[in-house]
């Protein structure tokens, strides 16, 4: 029995219990996937439409205990189907309105994500050598030559971050 706890069913990628499963079923070591509910195994209708082929071919079951359905039947492969295609687009429109109402948030001026916290210093080095005319990569080249910690702590300056002080700044 595998688990994988907090793994997203977005994908079958990244899921290190169904690859230890999935290698069990290619020894021959096992004959049946069972998955406590089918929308956690996989939310991508073409990965699961993938998975089930690959059970009928390689001459294993796949079975969703929260459904009852067993796939190895005309009728469980259909009805696994039809609520793959539900969770795919579960996902979907769960990200659309996401996306949505990240969009009204920031047409009402509000700031997403960390707040970035620069040091004025940094700051005014950043923006000065952006008044005279250095590139955003220049400018990243020179922090990261200097060895000055990105904002978040990180080791390594890019030309886009660069962009996102001098913006913020502009800002006010």
């Amino acid at each position: 029995m595998f688990t994988d706890a907090g793994v997203s069913g977005k994908t079958l990628a990244g899921s290190p219990g169904l690859a230890a499963s999935l290698q069990l079923l290619d020894n021959g070591e096992a004959n049946c996937l069972a998955v406590a509910k089918l929308d956690r195994l996989s939310r991508s209708l073409l990965d699961l439409a993938g998975l089930m082929a690959r059970a009928q071919r390689d001459g294993w079951n796949l079975i969703a205990l929260d459904l009852g359905i067993d796939l190895s039947t005309p009728a469980g492969e259909f009805m696994a189907a039809v609520m793959a295609l539900a969770a795919q687009w579960e996902r979907r429109i769960i990200g659309q309105r996401t996306k949505d109402a990240l969009a009204v948030r920031r047409s009402q001026g509000i700031r997403l994500g960390r707040p970035r916290v620069i040091h004025r210093d940094l700051r005014a080095q950043i923006v000065t050598a952006r008044d005279q005319g250095q590139s955003f990569r220049a400018i990243a080249d020179s922090l990261n030559a200097q060895r000055i910690p990105t904002v978040h702590g990180g080791i390594r300056w890019y030309p886009a971050p660069v962009r996102s002080v001098v913006l913020a700044d502009q800002q006010g």
